[in-house]
């Protein structure tokens, strides 16, 4: 597959994460009687990596983040050398669905900047008030567990198929656990959209958001590898317990 296809497929897959997930916390999440609260952002984080897994994932692999690049480098699944150009084309990505977000929330006359855009932040801007330990230390376990299923969902000794929904539903898991730790990123990509935008203490913070999450996946790399490395004993044949 030509790396011009592939780079086009992450930044549409990049950009519909983060319009549909950043965009389900800004516009839905506590809209007036309906809101779909924390449930429903997880679950629209998840679901747009399933649809977009199916979509492109035979182009690109379906990354859609910075840190999932670098951990199947480091699991020995991604080149070196589409490593950078793949970063820029998911960042791109996120910032142009930031960019159409802030349209789109601006349109009944709020600021959408002021709410924060579903920004990602530790300390006074961590939606429960969490330290920058806890957030660095939740960023990078829940991007370690968040690679090591997708190398297992996609490794050829699994069932391929289900993939995407293992991946997704890991993600709506993730979200279910951390958002009111970091607003949950485990892709510096969608934590890059919306600070873009906020600026100020959004970029200031910005920099956890990217070493957490990349320090996240290569851990998750190394830890499937050894896993599925490991040579299991093999259990005597009944036969041979028997004597």
């Amino acid at each position: 597959m030509p790396l011009s296809r592939k780079l086009a497929a992450e930044f549409i897959g990049t950009f519909w994460l983060v319009l549909g997930g950043c965009g389900s916390a800004v516009l839905a999440a506590a809209f007036p009687h309906v809101g779909i609260g924390l449930l429903g952002v997880s679950a629209a984080f998840g679901l747009t990596v399933v649809t977009m897994a199916f979509a492109i994932g035979h182009v690109s692999g379906c990354h859609l983040n910075p840190a999932i690049t670098f951990g199947l480098y480091v699991g020995g699944r991604h080149p070196a050398k589409e490593i950078l150009p793949y970063w820029v084309a998911q960042v791109l990505g996120a910032i142009v669905a930031a960019w159409i977000l802030v349209i789109i929330a601006g349109g009944n006359g709020t600021d959408p900047l002021a709410g924060g855009l579903a920004a990602n932040g530790f300390g006074e801007h961590s939606p429960g008030h969490y330290s920058m330990a806890a957030g660095f230390l939740s960023e990078v376990i829940m991007t370690a567990v968040f690679l090591f299923v997708i190398m297992g969902a996609t490794d050829t000794r699994a069932n391929g198929g289900f993939a995407p929904l293992a991946i997704g539903l890991t993600l709506t898991l993730i979200h279910l656990i951390s958002i009111p730790v970091t607003n949950t990123s485990v892709n510096p990509a969608r934590s890059t959209g919306p600070a873009v935008f906020v600026q100020g203490w959004a970029l200031s913070q910005l920099w956890l958001f990217w070493v957490a999450p990349l320090l996240g996946g290569a851990i998750g790399a190394i830890l499937y590898k050894l896993t599925a490395a490991a040579k299991l004993p093999v259990p005597p044949m009944a036969s041979e317990t028997a004597r």
